[in-house]
């Protein structure tokens, strides 16, 4: 693990997209196509803003979400939405988002179709995640009584999970998905969160999920 320090926020969404494109364009010079994994929450739309102006072939480069709330594209939570608007467009328009939502009630209905499009995309050319206070990742909670499973290395490629803290069903990338990128990194920001990384490396994953995808990445944290 390494940790790249920022003395802001904008400087280090600015320099994270930057790091993104270039992981992107480098990964294409030796494959066809390249899986980009993306958070969705309030940390990444600065980053998405920057990155969608990235001069690199877009049209070979996929997106799709490190997890999703399940609720519909026009929600107010939906990441979804937030890529969608803040990522693909601009020079980014040309890239193709794979979906990790339906139109069904309940995830459950739709994971073996959903997880049959993700798994022949992969595995993902660059992961980029956030973490909680809580030493969450994705939808991997500590709290989340479906986090064992979403562990494990035989994992589905995506499930549902249904954390007590959060108000939606969601479904995730498993662990080791987002563990099996060629290039990582976990963006967040906040000394609460910077304390909680460094509590997290002394604890297993089944209490602090981000130490399940920790090993390798790049940090990228600002206090404010």
């Amino acid at each position: 693990m390494k940790i790249e320090t920022y003395g802001d926020f904008e400087a280090m969404a600015i320099d994270v997209a930057n790091v993104i494109a270039t992981d992107l364009s480098e990964i294409l010079q030796h494959q066809d196509r390249a899986l980009l994994a993306v958070p969705g929450g309030t940390t990444p739309g600065p980053i998405f803003d920057d990155l969608c102006a990235a001069d690199l072939d877009w049209s070979r480069v996929d997106v799709i979400l490190t997890d999703e709330r399940w609720v519909p594209e026009t929600h107010e939570r939906s990441n979804t939405r937030l890529v969608r608007e803040r990522l693909l467009t601009h020079r980014a328009a040309a890239a193709r988002m794979v979906p990790l939502f339906a139109p069904v009630p309940e995830p459950e209905q739709a994971l073996e179709q959903l997880g049959e499009i993700v798994g022949r995309q992969l595995p993902l050319a660059v992961a980029v995640l956030g973490m909680g206070a809580d030493m969450h990742t994705a939808s991997l909670f500590p709290d989340s009584a479906e986090l064992e499973a979403a562990l494990k290395p035989d994992a589905p490629v995506i499930l549902p999970v249904r954390p007590d803290s959060q108000p939606e069903a969601r479904v995730t990338l498993a662990a080791h998905v987002l563990n099996g990128a060629l290039r990582k990194h976990i963006v967040f920001k906040g000394a609460d969160k910077r304390a909680a990384l460094e509590k997290a490396l002394h604890l297993p994953a089944i209490q602090a999920p981000i130490r399940a995808v920790i090993d390798g990445a790049t940090v990228h944290w600002t206090e404010s």
